[in-house]
């Protein structure tokens, strides 16, 4: 997370050093150069007071050794030319070899030749490779009679300009390094409390109300977040426990009532006579006295299991090595057949109390519910995202209508075609809610054709996540 607010603070800082920086590094290009041509003017406005002197008096030899010195000195070309623009002193070769590279070059001697003072020829760019091209005219005005004019190399200027560009890029990259050796240990002190807060709500996501977030550490603006999350998961956490305690303390108070009557209810078979409504109605009573205990039960053991919230990793074939067995045993005794396609090395996390129950469960409503001949177990894992297994119980029997599917998943619902069936309705609703505690889903699809080609059965698909490769077992 900090490395994403760093990709955000850095290109900010390198913004905010080149706006400073370019500007700054053009008008150091820009001085240097100036200075260069500053120094250029000076020496031709020299040259051109002692041109005119040597013209006037036709003593020329001082003037041309002074022109000669100076190139060899700087190796610049000099020369004094007359308004032909054929070169009268200098070094003659030197000054023509530099002459055919400059295309600014006839401008610039032409308006010297004028009487103006020529303007800067030079780019500052330091990858331009042009000369500095400098001329001043001999004379005034009307009397002008020839200029002087210097062809200067840049080379040396433009690698100087690159040196103070590199010690002004030096200098720059030194904060924005401090930048990131500072923000990288800050961005990861602010942003600790969000990413403990993230695990945090991952886990309670999966169930576990008893997490906390770190209410001490961090910004002063997320310690105040963190307490107030942690003062909404005290609240929520007490609601479920108080709901739970409802449930079960509920259950058991009615449990010794209830069996109590059951006990008297009992007691009056002797007392009934056979030839009369009373057996029937006894008959009655009893049953539904049954009934409330089995819903009674159910209610404490779904108190129980939702007390249970953490996932845990399990190989499914150890799940189904435990239960394949009994599940044959039953089917064979109702005279079904089971089947197992499960291929091996399959890996899940399991929800709260176990993968196993939860089957039982589902092997159980096929069994009792849907009249079936085939009961068929399959898994598969499905690749697509972050990876699930999908384990499917699949059954050739009365199924139950699509419009009935999601209302099946609810509590204490029950088919009218089962109202006869021992049953509490909160089997599958168990179910589906401890599937979903593990980030999974309990889906109700069609399932295998019945024999009799009237439709189709019922399947009851549990889709699990993959356990992580460095979860424990």
């Amino acid at each position: 997370m900090h490395r994403r607010l760093l990709v955000v603070l850095v290109p900010l800082a390198v913004l905010l050093v080149a706006a400073l920086g370019v500007p700054l590094s053009i008008t150091v290009a820009e001085r240097e150069m100036q200075e260069t041509y500053v120094n250029r003017l000076g020496d031709v406005g020299r040259f051109a007071s002692l041109a005119e002197t040597a013209l006037s008096t036709g003593r020329t030899e001082a003037l041309q050794q002074e022109l000669t010195r100076y190139h060899d000195l700087y190796g610049i070309p000099v020369a004094l030319i007359d308004t032909s623009g054929a070169v009268l002193l200098g070094p003659t070769d030197a000054y023509q070899k530099a002459a055919h590279a400059e295309a600014a070059l006839p401008r610039i001697v032409t308006a010297a030749l004028a009487g103006a003072r020529s303007e800067p020829s030079w780019e500052w760019a330091p990858w331009d490779d042009s000369a500095l091209v400098v001329a001043e005219p001999v004379g005034r005005d009307s009397e002008v009679v020839g200029a002087v004019v210097t062809i200067s190399d840049l080379s040396r200027t433009r690698e100087l300009i690159l040196l103070r560009w590199a010690r002004l890029a030096g200098l720059g990259l030194l904060p924005l390094l401090a930048l990131t050796a500072v923000a990288w240990p800050v961005s990861a002190w602010v942003l600790r409390p969000v990413r403990k807060l993230d695990t945090a709500t991952s886990r309670i996501s999966e169930g576990d109300l008893t997490i906390r977030a770190d209410a001490e550490a961090g910004p002063i603006e997320l310690r105040r977040l963190a307490r107030s999350f942690n003062t909404m998961m005290d609240a929520v956490e007490n609601a479920a426990q108080r709901q739970r305690a409802f449930v079960s303390d509920a259950s058991h108070q009615l449990r010794n009532p209830l069996t109590s009557l059951r006990l008297a209810v009992e007691s009056l078979a002797p007392h009934l006579r056979s030839d009369g409504d009373g057996l029937q109605v006894y008959d009655v009573a009893v049953d539904e006295l049954k009934a409330m205990q089995r819903l009674l039960n159910s209610l404490q053991a779904s108190a129980r299991m939702e007390s249970l919230r953490t996932a845990s990793p399990v190989d499914l074939d150890e799940v189904l090595a435990t239960r394949v067995d009994r599940w044959r045993a039953l089917t064979a005794t109702a005279g079904q057949t089971l089947s197992v396609d499960v291929p091996p090395g399959l890996r899940l996390l399991e929800p709260p109390g176990g993968l196993g129950s939860i089957l039982d469960e589902l092997i159980s409503n096929a069994l009792r519910l849907s009249d079936a001949q085939v009961v068929e177990v399959t898994a598969q894992i499905v690749s697509a995202g972050p990876g699930t297994v999908t384990v499917a119980v699949r059954d050739d029997g009365q199924g139950i209508d699509v419009s009935e599917r999601a209302q099946a998943l609810q509590r204490f619902w029950r088919s009218p075609r089962h109202q006869n069936v021992p049953g509490t309705g909160l089997g599958l609703a168990i179910c589906a809610d401890l599937v979903g505690s593990a980030g999974g889903e309990l889906r109700l699809e069609e399932g295998l054709p019945r024999p009799d080609g009237s439709g189709h059965g019922l399947a009851a698909v549990v889709v699990l996540p993959v356990a992580p490769a460095s979860a424990p077992v």
